[in-house]
């Protein structure tokens, strides 16, 4: 699709910015389930998945013409950015763990 005005080319860049980001809302979906399945910092980061998926969108890239170093820095960013979601939401888990319910007895009390 050729763009005729400078307008025409902003308004598909928009559009495709609307897809993207639903596209990112969906992968942050699976990525807060894979979350579930993670106990320590390493399953996190798992560097080794990562590598995995850059070479992966490094590929898919070429393929469809954009400059593979452009998908890997986009990914590399998006990653981070999820992996300190996992964090936080794994802090969130530990902490809960270590808490006790507000509705637990506080059994140091004397009558």
């Amino acid at each position: 699709m050729e763009a005729h005005s400078l307008d025409e080319v902003r308004e598909n860049i928009d559009r495709l910015d609307r897809a993207i980001i639903r596209l990112m809302a969906e992968r942050g979906s699976f990525v807060e389930q894979a979350a579930r399945f993670k106990t320590t910092r390493a399953d996190v980061e798992a560097p080794t998945r990562v590598e995995q998926v850059i070479a992966k969108v490094r590929a898919i890239a070429t393929e469809a013409g954009l400059a593979p170093d452009v998908a890997e820095a986009a990914y590399r960013a998006m990653i981070a950015a999820f992996i300190e979601i996992e964090h936080s939401a794994l802090k969130r888990v530990a902490d809960r763990l270590r808490s006790p319910s507000p509705d637990t007895p506080d059994i140091t009390e004397t009558a």
